[in-house]
């Protein structure tokens, strides 16, 4: 009987503290004192004076040493007013940020109060800003994204709109935002982007540039991903329904148009040679760490290289010595199209200490030491012998591979064991016979490599090649003709990848940037140095097979007083040619790049000289002009080598000169060997034998029997019994796949 009595008094008793007239008093409580603290923000938020973007500090990039290298940070922008833009090019903006901006108070509470509870949450950053707050952002306030500053910015943008016009505010707006390209405000940026005036811009050009504002560094066009290129056209495509909604543009009109594609970046003043190159590598190094465009380009950074000033001038004088000053660029239009790239990198931190990215960035913006859109081609052979070596690898008839495994060096040979047929041909498709894997990497012999690749595996090898430091990309495909380096790399990629190889195997990845300051935070330099990738003794033997091409092989130019290891390339067609190379305490990476006005790959061939621009003449002369220089003239370093044991002291031995022939200095003409070989002649001596095998009538490895008639070569071939080392590259250097 007493229960439920008790259940009534206790409900009463929570009625009383409760009911809907105390909730709701409560509630209109709540909100009167919310409207008074938000009047009194109100009244103590002060319009404040111009942030200081207008006062924007520069960046300071300096050399390893100290030395200033490059102050950037002047403003590139020119206000103008807003009878200078064109109207649907005003409509446009305001169809992409705000299309209420005519009729609201300068505020959009919902939008405002869903980006500050997303920030509060940790939720992530969002927009939500109207045209006048992001004005007010971008004048008076900064660009951190805080609920503070979000309360502040939607009070002055109240006061701003009631003091100021509509054309004011919307005037500021497009003269304060940034365009990317280091452009603030709309003159420079339809400068940058279009190269008019802004008077000039048509409404499909003002709808980018308003797309632009979302995202600046993505969405320029001509730097974008394909993602960021389908996004900003989705972007640019939603302005202009805009405006056709808003009444502001014929949908007749609207229907005519087609996507205004910009200009390629042109450099600001200031950043003349190699010192926009070297900006431009460094801000996208300090991108890679996480630091936005914005923030590099707002300033206040203090940015030490890893570049080594005298070695940096010793780089630009061996490509002039060697390069430049037997070119005519101006009077020449084969000449004009030979571009130059290098990068030289200390293996012991991975540190770029040197970097060459064309003949001056205000006149050739794209850098030819970072851009990956030329083969390394032969270069990328001691990656193929690397992942043989480190995976134990054998031939069709189970042979381990190392130094001294025999291969067959007949041009146009057809590999065995791959489902896809392959028959490369040699240089000046040349049959060598049987040869070693050292003879192969000496003479760069297509072939041997081709059938390698088979027997490492391609796709095997191509794992190596990434772990080494190169980049994956769509035309890396898992082929054998990958043997032949046929993916696009960069010459700072491949100073990377050799730089591992003199480290022993252990990662190298080539760095820019030594530190980075800012008034409110210091960012930590990326690791030069890494893993271990492939196995030391791997790494070694490559190099030691590497040291035979400078000494006996296709880059005897590069030879100097410092013991050295590297590997000519010369691509299809001749469009790049390639030396990259290593002392002990030195990396360095050359290319030589055929490169039209249009940005067309063309060919190198009777430009810097007659016949075949070759990895082993121009690319590896200033190999070894800069290496010497850099070293001071000269190391005694010596490798510290671990091999396999592979190689014999001499894998391909060659006849005594004459007394003439020791006296002739190499020339420019590549000197040729008989293009046959006899099968019964004794093969070079293995590793496990002192007295060689007779060769397995294997076909991966035994040659076809010699013709009576060699092939037809350019120049006459020299007697039989005389076998010289070639200074040039055109000894099997030439890639050239058969499709």
């Amino acid at each position: 009987m007493g229960g439920p009595d008790k259940s009534k008094a206790k409900k009463r008793g929570l009625r009383r503290f409760f009911s809907w007239r105390k909730l709701l008093g409560t509630f209109f409580v709540v909100c009167l004192l919310a409207m008074g603290a938000l009047y009194v923000v109100y009244l103590l938020v002060p319009v404040p004076t111009a942030n200081a973007e207008a006062t924007m500090q520069s960046n300071i990039y300096k050399y390893a040493n100290g030395k200033v290298l490059a102050r950037t940070g002047k403003i590139n922008r020119e206000i103008v007013g807003l009878d200078r833009i064109p109207l649907p090019v005003q409509k446009a903006f305001v169809a992409a940020e705000n299309k209420t901006f005519y009729r609201d108070n300068g505020v959009d509470i919902k939008g405002t109060t869903r980006a500050a509870w997303s920030t509060i949450t940790g939720k992530g950053k969002q927009g939500g800003s109207t045209i006048t707050q992001q004005y007010v952002k971008n004048f008076y306030l900064s660009q951190d994204q805080t609920a503070t500053r979000k309360l502040k910015e939607m009070v002055i943008a109240i006061k701003v709109d009631q003091e100021s016009s509509k054309s004011d505010i919307l005037a500021g707006y497009m003269n304060t935002s940034y365009y990317g390209r280091s452009a603030y405000g709309i003159q420079a940026a339809a400068r940058s982007y279009y190269g008019v005036d802004a008077t000039q811009l048509t409404t499909a050009q003002g709808a980018y540039l308003a797309s632009l504002l979302q995202a600046p560094n993505q969405y320029d066009w001509t730097s974008a991903s394909s993602t960021g290129r389908k996004l900003v056209e989705e972007r640019w495509n939603y302005v202009l329904d805009n405006m056709v909604g808003e009444g502001w543009l014929p949908q007749a009109e609207r229907a005519g148009m087609k996507f205004p594609v910009p200009q390629k970046p042109k450099p600001l003043p200031g950043m003349e040679g190699q010192t926009g190159y070297i900006v431009e590598a460094a801000n996208q190094e300090l991108m890679r760490q996480g630091v936005s465009e914005e923030d590099i380009k707002a300033g206040g950074w203090t940015i030490t290289l890893s570049i080594d000033e005298k070695r940096q001038k010793d780089l630009v004088k061996a490509v002039d010595r060697q390069l430049e000053a037997k070119l005519d660029r101006k009077g020449d239009k084969k000449d004009a199209t030979v571009q130059a790239g290098a990068t030289s990198v200390d293996p012991k931190t991975g540190e770029v200490v040197a970097l060459y990215g064309g003949i001056g960035a205000t006149e050739h913006w794209t850098s030819n030491a970072t851009r990956r859109d030329y083969q390394p081609a032969s270069t990328f052979k001691p990656v193929v012998l690397a992942s043989a070596l480190d995976h134990r690898s054998v031939t069709q008839d189970g042979r381990d591979i190392g130094l001294g495994t025999i291969y067959d060096g007949t041009s146009k040979r057809e590999v065995v064991g791959s489902d896809i047929p392959f028959a490369p041909e040699n240089e000046d498709n040349r049959s060598y016979g049987p040869v070693s894997v050292q003879k192969a990497t000496n003479s760069s012999i297509n072939s041997a490599f081709a059938q390698m690749i088979v027997d490492v595996g391609p796709a095997r090898t191509k794992e190596t090649a990434l772990a080494l430091g190169m980049k994956d990309g769509p035309d890396f495909g898992a082929t054998p003709a990958m043997s032949l380096g046929t993916m696009g790399a960069s010459t700072m990629d491949m100073a990377g990848v050799y730089a591992t190889l003199d480290n022993h195997g252990k990662k190298v990845s080539p760095t820019l940037v030594k530190a980075a300051v800012h008034r409110d935070r210091t960012l930590s330099p990326a690791k030069g140095i890494g893993d271990q990738v492939i196995s030391r003794e791997a790494a070694d033997t490559v190099t030691q097979a590497m040291t035979g091409v400078v000494q006996n092989g296709s880059g005897t130019r590069a030879a100097g007083d410092y013991e050295a290891a590297g590997k000519t390339g010369t691509s299809e067609n001749n469009r790049s040619a390639w030396f990259v190379g290593y002392t002990p305490e030195l990396v360095t990476a050359v290319a030589l790049f055929g490169e039209d006005p249009k940005g067309n790959q063309v060919t190198l061939t009777n430009t810097i000289n007659e016949g075949r621009a070759n990895g082993g003449r121009t690319p590896a002369q200033i190999w070894g002009d800069y290496t010497d220089r850099a070293l001071g003239g000269g190391s005694d370093a010596s490798f510290d080598l671990e091999t396999d044991g592979s190689a014999s002291s001499d894998p391909d031995p060659t006849p005594t000169p004459t007394s003439t022939e020791e006296t002739q200095e190499p020339t420019d003409e590549p000197t040729r060997e008989p293009t046959t070989r006899s099968p019964d002649s004794t093969p070079p001596p293995t590793s496990t034998a002192t007295t060689p095998p007779e060769p397995t009538r294997d076909p991966a490895t035994t040659p076809p029997e010699p013709t009576s008639t060699p092939p037809v070569t350019d120049e006459p071939s020299p007697p039989p019994s005389i076998e010289p080392p070639n200074p040039d590259a055109s000894q099997g250097d030439t890639d050239r796949p058969q499709r």
